[in-house]
């Protein structure tokens, strides 16, 4: 490209931008203009302004050395570092720890949202970015997503979960394991059910396709959102059925229930 073109990109950016000013999803403000102001976070997104996306803050405080519940009061580690919530205690689950960084409420929720319903891929790398160096230094073989079943990647025609499990295998330089775990149940959507309702539909909604190939592994479960758990339990659950030395699920977001 000649190097006159290469200067003229930037000035007709701005002049679209200011035709055609593109809205942040959380203020409504200009997203450019947002952008123009200094942040103080790390996180770098193009997609809301800097002050939006800026604003996001991790979960802070005692929580669930397991499932990473966050605990009522921030003193329930100080005597005990591995106490574990009640549900972790009456009903263990199969994975070893669980990564989820961020509350799902404001740009981190609408960032997933437009990910997942209005197919913004682009949005892929930003979301990866929430959780690429909480998992960097972890000791695993694998990389997996949590499996639509057919019909339901039929009907969407992607899986948000699995591109965010290529971008982070991807980042983090480890091999990404496709159709490895399958849904072999069309499960109804987990949306307006209850934490009872949830595990009860979730059961037995997966598959291993090749045991021997998760048998001694160390997995990576990588899904959207932590709500209640059930989804990422039970694959967590098939793959330990499986075998599978050790299973750390990690989404970017929690719902704080």
């Amino acid at each position: 490209m000649p190097e006159t073109a290469k200067r003229s990109i930037p000035f007709l950016d701005q002049l679209l931008d200011f035709i055609y000013p593109e809205s942040c999803p959380e203020c409504t403000r200009p997203i450019r203009a947002g952008n123009l102001k200094a942040s103080t976070s790390s996180l770098q997104n193009n997609f809301f302004c800097a002050d939006c996306w800026g604003a996001i803050r991790r979960i802070e405080g005692a929580r669930c050395p397991q499932c990473a519940e966050p605990f009522p009061a921030q003193s329930a580690l100080s005597h005990s570092p591995g106490h574990l919530c009640g549900d972790c205690r009456s009903a263990p689950p199969d994975f070893s720890r669980a990564v989820t960084p961020y509350p799902y409420e404001g740009a981190v929720a609408k960032a997933i949202q437009r990910l997942k319903y209005q197919q913004q891929h682009k949005l892929v790398q930003s979301i990866a970015d929430l959780l690429f160096k909480d998992l960097e230094g972890l000791s695993v073989d694998w990389v997996m997503a949590i499996p639509l079943h057919p019909r339901r990647l039929r009907s969407r025609e992607f899986n948000q979960s699995l591109l965010l499990a290529k971008v982070l295998a991807q980042r983090l330089r480890l091999p990404l394991g496709i159709d490895l775990i399958r849904r072999i149940r069309e499960t109804p959507p987990q949306v307006g059910l209850s934490k009872k309702e949830r595990k009860k539909n979730m059961h037995r909604a997966f598959s291993v396709v090749a045991p021997d190939t998760i048998a001694g592994r160390r997995i990576l479960l990588i899904d959207d959102v932590f709500t209640t758990g059930a989804t990422l339990r039970e694959a967590a659950k098939t793959l330990k059925k499986a075998d599978a030395k050790e299973i750390i699920v990690a989404t970017p977001a929690r719902m704080i229930l």
